[in-house]
């Protein structure tokens, strides 16, 4: 059986957060970008910038599992 992991995305354009939640659940990578930045302007940007940070933190990159 194939376990899909959540990983950064190698198509980044900051650390790849929004492009490995897109490439784990098979969405738009552009999409998923979108509506983060709706959701954190949306938010006043601060909650949004701070769950940013912590999902870079937390996700491993995605070079980990190809080695």
């Amino acid at each position: 059986m194939n376990h899909k992991k959540l990983t950064r995305s190698n198509n980044r354009v900051i650390a790849g957060v929004c492009g490995g939640i897109a490439e784990y659940f098979g969405w738009n990578k552009t999409i998923v970008r979108l509506l983060y930045l709706l959701v954190s302007i949306l938010s006043a940007a601060f909650p949004g910038i701070l769950v940013y940070i912590i999902l870079w933190i937390v996700m491993p990159s995605s070079t980990y599992g190809d080695l």
